[in-house]
């Protein structure tokens, strides 16, 4: 599991058609169920998305082709991790890693 923490470079530049090009980029990502959520940080300095990717690298692809990081708009870190705690309700999420 990945935990992605997405910077924004300049918020003040970021258009709404940026922003929607950029959700509708990580949208089949979240129906293939490859990212389980994400969103806007308080305040609004970039982003956190949670990943079930297997693999680092196709994890890489799909973020590199982002469009707010191919218009250098926004970049990211990866930080990997092993869940060993969650809710009852989430406790799937544990047994698919």
């Amino acid at each position: 599991m990945f935990l992605i923490d997405f910077q924004f470079v300049d918020v003040n530049a970021l258009t709404e058609e940026l922003t929607q090009a950029h959700r509708s980029h990580l949208s089949s990502a979240y129906e293939d169920g490859e990212l389980l959520f994400g969103g806007p940080k308080v305040p609004r300095s970039g982003g956190i998305i949670l990943s079930m990717h297997k693999e680092k690298e196709k994890l890489e692809a799909l973020l590199n082709a982002d469009p707010m990081v191919k218009a250098q708009q926004a970049r990211y870190e990866i930080t990997e991790f092993k869940p060993v705690f969650a809710s009852p309700a989430q406790k799937q999420v544990i047994a698919l890693t």
